[in-house]
């Protein structure tokens, strides 16, 4: 036996441990990833993604945990990095059937259980809060958390030991020197990890691209303060990410250096901050806070607006402002609007949109330099590799490109070409001291949530909403006699969104009247069945459409018998 990172290594046990990414690669979003070790799985984080654009009326998409399902008897507890949605936002749907206990730091467990409030789920889930070096044991596995930096508090990597030895996520991560609040990385405590040995790091991918190092977030403070000295004599609205609360604190100091008073708009922000204030990650000087309705008592060059909507959403409160359809506030000229964010990818024409429409109401729109990263570029990622000394290298969070960069890095860094793995979600990666390979696929997938409904939209409904958005619907209603198959009334035919009735009643006269031809023919035979008369109808309805529009509505008849 030999000690390894706390762990007694037994030599005999000739068992792996298996790496099992269940969504978040190929993708910004949905992260979750299952580490196995033979009668123990754990999971870390467990995140949603954003619907594309081709999932009409979709609005979430969290995993699907079939696997975590049929191996629930393995199952430990859900262990989060840190408090985004695309690590959480699956929480309150995958706890309802994966009850087990969930390990977090202090605020993303307080963001976790607003979401769990929201669900009535705060009784039946178990929570546990845990602190910085502070060691949690679940089955086979001893789980560390380690300080880091990201655009949200309280972001973890976790150093994962197993029997076969150490592995470390880093969570989503950035090098930040100068934090506002709190700490900066831990950079000692990855050093000693990396001393004693470790045999994978799964990192963080998203700016694996980008040269250099990113900037502090303070740097970001000191652009608001010169954007605040500029623009005295105007009324300020930032929109910035819900959970960047050190963004909000800066604008805060900001704000009350320059006698402004605050407004906080959009759900998320004032759950976030609330949350953040409660707890004392956000320190926020008497008196200046104000609601929404009071903005009207003060001049307009004394008020600070921070709201959502930087990436364009357009039920945001920012994209409401700028389309005139929020309750309280509407853009006036001379406004100064400041975006403090870049546009996720996919979102560059939501937001383009955005600052266009707030450009033609006379506001003075700026989305330059008041924003930096929360990831690693291309230095820190180097920094974190050399210290860990990883013997495999698995990049993750990010799409294929980011993950190709990172593996780049990793072999510039002389981690051997085939000891690094660009995994799929579903992957099954074994690994020990000796070999690591992919032995395995397991099922994963999306599950598209709607309102209400979850898993209940799949392909074949997206399928019909496509086909719907792009030709619209032909209803056939027709009314037979019953024994006889005699056609009493009809066929009468209802459009919707295929043409505008009024201006094509021709086409659906002769339409009309060429389905009447193909009844009489199909019901003068006297064993045609309903299923039959249907698609008699569907084909004539399809030839006829195509032949005269070159287009193919959705044909739905109905029969009624009497």
């Amino acid at each position: 036996m030999r000690q390894h990172g706390g762990v007694k290594l037994s030599k005999k046990g000739n068992s792996k441990l298996r790496i099992i990414p269940i969504g978040g690669l190929e993708q910004i979003g949905m992260n979750i990833t299952a580490f196995e070790y033979e009668d123990s799985i754990i999971v870390v984080d467990c995140g949603l993604a954003f619907p594309e654009d081709d999932m009409l009326g979709i609005d979430l998409v969290i995993p699907d945990v079939t696997y975590l399902k049929d191996n629930i008897q393995k199952v430990k507890g859900f262990v989060i990095t840190h408090g985004h949605e695309d690590h959480i936002g699956a929480l309150s749907y995958v706890l309802k059937d994966i009850n087990v206990p969930v390990y977090a730091t202090k605020l993303t467990m307080g963001i976790i259980e607003n979401k769990l409030k929201e669900h009535n789920m705060l009784r039946s889930t178990r929570r546990k809060v845990v602190t910085y070096g502070q060691s949690i044991n679940l089955g086979q596995f001893r789980i560390e958390f380690i300080k880091t930096n990201h655009s949200i508090q309280d972001a973890a990597a976790l150093a994962i030991y197993s029997p076969v030895g150490t592995v470390v996520h880093t969570g989503d991560f950035k090098v930040d020197y100068t934090p506002v609040f709190g700490d900066a990385i831990d950079l000692q405590r990855f050093a000693e990890i990396g001393k004693k040995g470790v045999l994978a790091m799964m990192s963080d991918s998203t700016n694996a691209e980008r040269k250099g190092f990113t900037m502090s977030e303070r740097t970001v403070g000191m652009t608001f303060d010169h954007l605040f000295a500029e623009h005295r004599n105007n009324r300020i609205i930032i929109a910035t990410f819900a959970s960047n609360v050190d963004r909000v604190q800066q604008i805060i100091n900001s704000a009350y250096k320059y006698g402004r008073k605050v407004v906080v708009e959009g759900r998320s922000m004032v759950n976030i901050i609330s949350t953040a204030s409660e707890l004392g990650y956000l320190n926020i000087p008497d008196n200046t806070l104000i609601e929404i309705d009071q903005l009207s008592s003060y001049p307009d060059e004394k008020t600070v607006l921070i709201t959502t909507g930087s990436q364009g959403e357009s039920m945001a409160a920012l994209s409401r402002m700028a389309a005139d359809i929020h309750k309280k506030v509407s853009i006036k000229p001379g406004d100064t609007v400041i975006f403090s964010s870049n546009p996720i990818p996919g979102n560059e024409k939501a937001v383009s949109r955005v600052i266009n429409e707030l450009s033609q109401k006379g506001a003075n729109v700026i989305f330059q330099d008041a924003h930096v990263s929360g990831h690693a570029c291309q230095e820190e990622l180097k920094l974190i590799y050399s210290l860990l000394k990883p013997k495999y290298a698995i990049p993750v969070h990010g799409e294929y490109r980011h993950l190709k960069a990172n593996a780049g890095i990793a072999e510039a860094l002389g981690i051997p070409k085939e000891n690094i793995f660009i995994m799929r979600s579903g992957d099954v990666l074994a690994l020990d001291q000796e070999r690591a390979e992919i032995v395995d696929k397991v099922h994963t997938g999306a599950i598209l949530v709607d309102g209400l409904g979850v898993g209940d939209v799949g392909n074949i409904v997206l399928r019909d909403r496509q086909h719907l958005a792009e030709d619209g619907i032909l209803i056939v209603v027709l009314t037979l006699e019953k024994g006889t198959n005699q056609l009493l009334a009809g066929p009468d035919i209802v459009s919707r969104g295929f043409v505008y009735v009024r201006e094509s009643e021709g086409l659906m006269e002769e339409a009309r009247q060429i389905l009447y031809d193909a009844l009489e023919k199909c019901l003068s035979n006297r064993h045609a069945d309903w299923s039959k008369i249907k698609l008699v109808i569907r084909d004539t309805m399809n030839d006829f459409l195509w032949k005269r529009t070159k287009r193919k509505p959705m044909i739905l008849p109905i029969i009624m018998d009497v």
